[in-house]
């Protein structure tokens, strides 16, 4: 049985027998809480340390600023955001604005990574776009824009496309609204859908007011009207310096944060905190160590759909530009394989449409 339907079944069960339980018995939210807890804990999945990370090389990379990735389902399609350095040498060349959305991809897991490829307009603008972060089922891309006519100095948008598998079908961007978007700078958005909770999350990050520090991440959730209700501080997660870039594994019970928070080895590095379920608050975020992070300027993390890969950028040594994209990887110890389930998912079922919209 997969963890997320062995959960739901056994908070049914709880539900289900409080009615005849003893008057002392623990009921109510907390007892449902501590089965989730038991199950996850059984069904969690285990993994090894990371690797020493490994640059994705000059196809990928160039010699302007390539960061912030993020990696589809089936682990095939890279989107990356590539934004300019002071002349020379200037845009990377094919790109529309300032920074941009591209996409490299592959033909196996095992296949090399090939020559980036600028989005389009329906994404990119005269602006800067940026940030990317697909939803599961690969129909939705969110990114952040900085330019005129939306609600602050940078806004969450999102576009949609019909068909999963075609890198180029976005549709028009449109701004998430003025409700989760603030006068500020709204950054660096990530989605996470709970599907034992039936909650989707959007993590981003702000300089508005009221935060603890610098740059704070925020938290928005879905409505049932479609829209992002106000974003909130996830306190556990922030300090009094700048916090950004979150990723987050599949299951939500890990969560990696850029930050340049004392502590670290580099000017940035990637911290890493946990949760022993969705209802829990986060941990406080210790640094992954420098293994993955350097002397210099590690962010922007991404994570692939089975836990086993982190993204990031990095300005160490030994690139080939200012950030460069690298790659550090952990073996499963234990759990399901659900990257391999994704890659089936993907290639055998159908034509990638979303389902009514064929």
């Amino acid at each position: 049985m997969k963890p997320i339907k062995r959960i739901t079944l056994l908070l049914a069960f709880v539900a289900a027998g409080q009615g005849c339980t003893h008057d002392k018995a623990l009921t109510g939210p907390a007892a449902s809480r501590i089965s989730a807890a038991d199950a996850a804990a059984e069904d969690q999945p285990a993994y090894g340390p990371w690797g020493t990370p490994v640059n994705l090389g000059p196809v990928v990379n160039s010699q302007y600023n390539d960061n912030s990735p993020a990696i589809s389902k089936d682990g095939l399609s890279l989107y990356i955001t590539s934004s300019p350095l002071p002349s020379p040498p200037g845009v990377r060349p094919g790109g529309r604005g300032k920074a941009d959305i591209w996409v490299s991809q592959r033909a196996s897991i095992d296949a090399p990574w090939g020559e980036p490829v600028d989005l389009g307009p329906n994404i990119n603008s005269a602006g800067s776009d940026g940030v990317p972060s697909l939803s599961t089922d690969g129909h939705r891309l969110y990114f952040h824009r900085n330019g005129p006519g939306g609600c602050g100095a940078a806004d969450l948008f999102v576009s949609r496309r019909q068909d999963k598998r075609d890198d180029f079908g976005w549709e028009p961007a449109e701004n998430l609204g003025c409700t989760v978007n603030s006068p500020f700078a709204d950054n660096g958005p990530t989605i996470f859908e709970d599907d034992a909770r039936g909650i989707t999350t959007l993590y981003f990050n702000s300089p508005r007011p009221g935060g603890l520090g610098d740059v704070d991440i925020y938290a928005s959730t879905l409505q049932a009207d479609g829209t992002f209700g106000s974003g909130v501080n996830v306190s556990e997660l922030n300090s009094p310096f700048a916090d950004d870039r979150v990723a987050i594994r599949r299951d939500g019970l890990e969560i990696f944060v850029s930050t340049d928070r004392p502590g670290g080895v580099g000017s940035q590095d990637i911290w890493v905190a946990t949760r022993a379920t969705t209802f829990d608050p986060w941990s406080a975020p210790v640094p992954l160590g420098p293994v993955v992070n350097s002397p210099y300027f590690d962010g922007g993390p991404a994570l692939s759909f089975d836990g086993t890969e982190l993204y990031f950028h990095s300005d160490r040594p030994g690139g080939f530009g200012g950030l460069d994209l690298y790659v550090s990887t952990r073996a499963r110890l234990r759990g399901p394989d659900v990257a391999e389930n994704a890659r089936e998912e993907t290639h055998q079922r159908g034509d990638g449409r979303e389902e009514g919209k064929k």
